[in-house]
């Protein structure tokens, strides 16, 4: 058995000397029928899923790099940059707003904003910071009325600037500067140059004009619509800081300079303005207007809009406080109805708000009739009047009749129709017209537009759709009813009357100045577009002026002086009887050479007394009274004062104080100052009365230098009854002056008695000759 193991083994190790002699390389190896795992291999398989994780992970990083570099690239830089800068921002000063004449209506004054950085309050351990932290908030309060809790919070904030207080003045700046002083805090508080809006005139044209937040943004009027002229850009201070947030020591710093805003220069006429809001306020007032009056007066030769007032108004510096009239009902409002009493307070009703201009609109339809040769000024018996028309609904067949506003006038030419206001003769004018033409017309006047004059908030008008135009609609649209317009848009049809037919766009900003180069931008005029001829404006003129010499416009004549004008009045659609009557006049002067068209509209006066011609005719004729002189359209009167002796007040204002008072004292003036410092260096910032008025020897100019304030404190005296010499004196007394029209007693005064004014203010006064018995 063994000799046979040993053979085998012979025979084995034989064939593998055998293989070995065929090939040495392998030598070594021994192969093994059965196979083997091995740990320390790696599977072509796992390696295969490997790499793909591995590619996809690969591909994931790029992608999110690339998302970072080219989709959220300017974020995260913009991110970083807000990281390591401290920005300081430069307020830019607001640009100023003038009137016509170069008055002040609205500056920015240098006020100081003061901020804290709550990080630097801090104290050499926990309990000093907590303690330093208290006092600051404590005195921060306690200077600018603050409540302590809410600034005591900002104190300890982590932000990095925290606002206290905005626009303070110099005091409460000087008092903080000295509590700083005493309780030895160096850091931490900064007190920052900033503007605040400042309104001198308060009330004056304020629902034009318009106010600012607290942030210097125009909220309303002017200062909103004029917003991007008036606020410049603002600058900063760029420096960098550390991973702590704190700044860093000796950085650089850049310096991005503000640019301030523009001035703009209103065609508003300060001295019109006030002339126009003084008998506004006194028409609605002593008439019980109830729903308020507003006025505009515009020059039709370049569409100048040289004053726009509304009544009630309100005090510019204080917008959120309710003025008389609110003042009386606004504690019983909801918050909300507050909200919407204060914006029809601030509202320009001369452009947000639209009425029905009643009767002055027959001027429009009469111009088309002229130009359209539809007939003529005074062709005899060309209407006739029975006192109302009536007119059959061509569907229903029910009948409508609308009346004259008194009688019946029986036959008319169209001179005598306009004279007397007469429904009836214009019902029938329409009807020859026919809509489609007096359509074409009302577009031609700009009334389907707003007329883009530059004041925030204006409407346009309605009308009805010529489709739905029938002859109801006809008749009343011929006189001025259902439809609504502006007064702005009415005014400015009527201008367009008065400048020979030629439609000019209106203008309530006359030029921007650029603060930081002086460049002066004018408002260039518009002329829109011929309507009528100027044979047709002349006659419709003509007209004009016989309504006030022989018709309802009676009461708006100016004695020495040609007056052209139409009464209107509107009732209330039996659907909003609430609404009330509107009461309107307009007028034009001098009919030749046309240089001022006033339209002063009363809104809800009383039932017994709501005619234009009775009611708001005198109005125009108060206004024009003083306009026409101070625009220096010569007057025909010889009953007036002798103006032989009579001293035209000179240009004083941006002289010095003491120049000023030289130069009127050597021309016959008698002169009184308010002045806050040297009258020798400070500027004259005002005067009254303003230059070019003319006044008799020894009357008192009144002169304010930079910084004081306009004095309102001086009661008007009753003249009635006095002679010339009398009144004179009482109002020299007073510091006031007296202009005369006139001999005899004092039978009336622009201001009434009692009323405050400014010192130096001239009072026009009416003397008449009175005959024994009483008559007049």
């Amino acid at each position: 058995m063994k000799n046979k193991k040993d053979k085998n083994k012979n025979k084995v190790k034989s064939k593998v000397n055998s293989n070995k002699d065929k090939d040495n390389s392998n030598d070594n190896v021994i192969k093994m029928k059965t196979s083997f795992d091995s740990k320390n291999m790696i599977q072509t398989k796992k390696l295969r899923i490997s790499l793909i994780v591995m590619l996809l992970i690969f591909v994931l990083l790029i992608g999110r790099i690339g998302f970072l570099q080219f989709v959220e690239g300017s974020t995260l830089k913009e991110a970083a940059y807000n990281q390591q800068a401290i920005n300081q921002i430069i307020s830019p000063k607001r640009g100023n707003i003038y009137d016509a004449t170069g008055k002040a209506l609205a500056i920015s004054a240098q006020v100081d904003t003061i901020t804290i950085n709550p990080a630097k309050i801090v104290g050499d351990s926990d309990e000093e910071t907590k303690a330093l932290k208290e006092k600051v908030a404590k005195g921060l309060s306690d200077i600018f009325e603050l409540d302590y809790n809410e600034t005591l919070e900002k104190v300890n904030s982590t932000s990095q600037v925290e606002t206290i207080a905005k626009k303070v003045e110099q005091d409460k700046v000087d008092e903080l500067n000295k509590w700083m002083k005493d309780n030895k805090v160096a850091v931490g508080i900064n007190i920052d140059e900033d503007t605040k809006r400042y309104y001198p005139c308060d009330n004056v044209a304020s629902n034009v004009i318009g106010f600012c937040g607290s942030d210097n943004q125009g909220l309303s009027g002017i200062e909103y619509q004029w917003d991007s002229v008036l606020t410049g850009t603002p600058g900063k201070i760029v420096s960098s800081k550390g991973s702590d947030q704190q700044e860093i020591p000796d950085s650089e710093e850049t310096y991005i300079s503000a640019e301030n805003g523009s001035d703009i220069t209103l065609t508003i006429d300060f001295q019109i303005q006030t002339i126009v809001e003084k008998y506004l306020k006194q028409a609605v007032e002593e008439n019980d207007c109830k729903k308020g009056g507003n006025a505009i007066v515009m020059n039709p030769q370049n569409g100048d809009i040289l004053a726009m007032a509304c009544y009630p108004d309100y005090n510019l510096n204080e917008p959120y406080t309710p003025n008389e009239v609110l003042a009386k009902t606004y504690d019983s409002l909801s918050t909300e109805e507050k909200s919407e009493a204060l914006y029809k307070m601030w509202a320009n009703r001369s452009v947000s708000e639209t009425y029905e201009p009643g009767s002055v609109f027959k001027l429009i339809t009469a111009s088309v009739a002229l130009e359209e040769n539809i007939t003529t000024t005074d062709k005899p018996g060309d209407f006739v009047c029975k006192g109302y028309e009536e007119f059959k609904d061509a569907y229903s067949g029910e009948t409508t009749r609308i009346s004259c506003w008194t009688s019946a006038h029986g036959p008319l030419t169209l001179r005598q129709a306009l004279e007397k206001s007469c429904n009836p003769s214009f019902m029938q004018l329409g009807a020859r017209i026919g809509a489609t033409t007096l359509y074409k017309y009302y577009e031609a006047f700009g009334l389907f537009d707003k007329t883009d004059s530059g004041l925030y908030g204006e409407q346009n008008s309605i009308f009805y759709k010529l489709d739905d135009v029938g002859p109801v609609e006809l008749a009343t649209m011929s006189f001025g009813q259902r439809f609504n317009i502006t007064p702005l848009q009415m005014a400015t049809a009527v201008c367009a009357i008065a400048n020979d037919g030629v439609l000019l766009q209106p203008r309530i900003v006359k030029q921007v100045t650029n603060t930081e180069t002086g460049a002066v931008t004018e408002t260039p005029v518009t002329e829109v577009r011929q309507v009528i001829s100027k044979q047709t404006a002349d006659q419709v003129k003509s007209m004009m002026e016989s309504v006030v010499t022989e018709g309802t416009g009676r009461h708006a004549a100016v004695a020495g002086y040609s007056v052209g004008g139409k009464s209107g009045t509107s009732e209330p659609i039996y659907t909003n009887t609430d609404a009330g009557y509107v009461a309107s006049f307009v007028a034009i002067s001098p009919i030749e050479d046309t240089q001022v068209v006033v339209l002063v509209t009363l809104y809800d006066p009383p039932a017994s007394n709501h005619q234009g011609g009775t009611l708001v005719a005198p109005v125009v004729s108060q206004m024009l009274s003083e306009i026409l002189p101070y625009l220096g359209i010569p007057s025909t009167d010889t009953q007036t004062e002798d103006t032989s002796n009579l001293i035209t007040v000179p240009e004083v204002r941006n002289k010095t104080v003491a120049e000023a008072q030289k130069t009127l004292e050597s021309s016959g003036f008698k002169v009184k100052t308010y002045v806050n410092g040297d009258a020798n260096t400070l500027l004259v910032s005002d005067q009254t009365p303003k230059p070019g008025a003319s006044l008799g020897k020894n009357s008192i100019i009144v002169l304010y230098g930079e910084g004081s304030e306009v004095s309102t404190s001086v009661a008007v005296p009753d003249l009635k009854g006095m002679t010339a010499s009398q009144a004179t004196t009482a109002l020299r007394e007073k510091n006031l002056n007296i202009s005369i029209e006139g001999a005899g007693t004092v039978t009336s005064q622009d201001y009434s008695a009692g009323e405050q004014v400014q010192e130096g203010t001239i009072i026009n006064v009416t003397l008449k000759q009175t005959i024994s018995g009483g008559a007049q």
